[in-house]
């Protein structure tokens, strides 16, 4: 059985996220895919509400726990989004700061890019899950420094974490004989 990340970590109220693009539940889609898996790699528009009073920022991940390492893989992560701020744009998470709202600021993915890398997953891995959260923080800033892993700054948001809004959607990559006729 496939563990959800967010059972693992205190439980906290919860709110909602939704995307237009991306749908709870549902396949990514592939403009939100990454270019070398044939989608756009483009971050989608995700908005949120009925977050608590006493949020004073957001900070908002992509998380694949499937991927084939022991620590998942880290797709996106932006920290200190203004608590007066709803909703990111598609697009947003473009390489760079420009798309965020001001104050908000990328972090490293595990691909070492600060912004959104989609989905990519190895041939023959299967569907993976891709857990999009926003998570209601009490601090107008985590604190963390802009090359900080999104494990770490994780680990920062124990304690500050009020809310968590979380939505997962899937992908499957290519299969193994896709991949060899493709490369033949």
């Amino acid at each position: 059985m496939k563990r959800d990340p967010y059972d693992q970590l205190p439980t906290v109220a919860g709110f909602r996220v939704n995307g237009t693009e991306v749908l709870d539940g549902k396949e990514m889609p592939r403009s939100a895919v990454s270019e070398g898996s044939g989608g756009s790699n483009v971050s989608p528009r995700l908005s949120w509400y009925g977050f608590p009073d006493g949020t004073r920022s957001f900070v908002l991940t992509m998380y694949d726990p499937d991927a084939p390492t022991p620590s998942g893989f880290w797709h996106w992560a932006v920290a200190d989004i203004p608590a007066s701020v709803t909703e990111l744009d598609a697009g947003a998470g473009s390489r760079g700061d420009e798309g965020l709202p001001a104050g908000a600021r990328h972090l490293r993915n595990d691909a070492g890019e600060r912004g959104y890398l989609g989905p990519a997953p190895p041939p023959g891995s299967g569907t993976h899950r891709f857990f999009i959260a926003v998570h209601a923080i009490d601090v107008e800033s985590i604190g963390v420094p802009d090359d900080a892993s999104p494990a770490y700054l994780s680990f920062q948001m124990l304690g500050h974490t009020l809310a968590r809004a979380v939505m997962m959607s899937t992908f499957q990559g290519e299969s193994i004989a896709d991949s060899e006729a493709a490369a033949a």
